[in-house]
């Protein structure tokens, strides 16, 4: 008896692979960004369904929630696309948090969690019961492409890929961190990708740069919509 295949194991899956960055519920631009990669996002009151160009998949590093004015509507993108087989999502770090709160964890409602609440109240029970679905369900990274690509939120070590387990959730959630805080009480963060020399190209958001930043076979693709 042969045990299921992690849900990050889609090497499968050969592309091409539109990959986008945390949107952070900013649909206007999401739609726009669509719309320029070739893709029709068509709606119809509260449902949408999105076309792709023939043969492509897009894929989101995480963070699809909080901050941004239309967060449910991002979700809406999502999962018609990931029902329909033509986008996937891995688990970015807003994204668990906001997992735990639909879920009647006690949250903090900080860094633009509030904005996502006060959004999801406008929504119906059964949307609500989707989005608990959907959310619950990101894996924590991709694997993808014969091995070759892997997509996580905020990035993954070689020796991590094709593995699971709580360390490796951590890090494709938050990355590498020294435990210490700066001045805006954010993580000091450490540059993983400065040591990445496996074969596997990973893409990964998080840590937002006024440009995607691109080191040993690495990309980081957060410019901060």
């Amino acid at each position: 008896m042969t045990s299921a295949k992690p849900s990050f194991d889609r090497r499968e899956l050969t592309g091409p692979f539109d990959i986008v960055g945390d949107v952070h519920g900013c649909c206007d631009e999401l739609e726009e960004l669509l719309a320029l990669l070739g893709y029709q996002v068509e709606w119809s009151g509260r449902d949408v369904v999105v076309t792709p160009p023939a043969g492509r998949t897009l894929v989101f590093v995480g963070d699809l929630v909080d901050r941004g004015p239309r967060s449910p509507d991002v979700l809406r993108i999502a999962m018609a696309m990931g029902e329909a087989g033509t986008g996937l999502c891995v688990d970015g770090n807003h994204d668990n948090k906001f997992s735990r709160w639909i879920n009647g964890a006690s949250v903090k409602a900080a860094h633009g969690l509030q904005a996502s609440i006060d959004q999801m109240a406008e929504e119906d029970p059964a949307f609500r019961a989707r989005v608990r679905k959907y959310v619950g369900s990101l894996p924590i990274y991709l694997w993808l492409d014969g091995g070759k690509l892997a997509v996580a939120h905020a990035g993954i070590r070689q020796e991590m890929i094709g593995k699971s387990g709580g360390k490796v959730k951590a890090f494709t959630l938050y990355g590498e961190t020294t435990g210490e805080t700066d001045g805006f009480g954010s993580p000091v963060r450490l540059n993983w990708a400065l040591q990445h020399a496996g074969e596997t190209a990973v893409v990964y958001g998080h840590v937002a740069g006024p440009e995607v930043q691109a080191v040993n076979n690495t990309w980081c693709i957060d410019t901060g919509c």
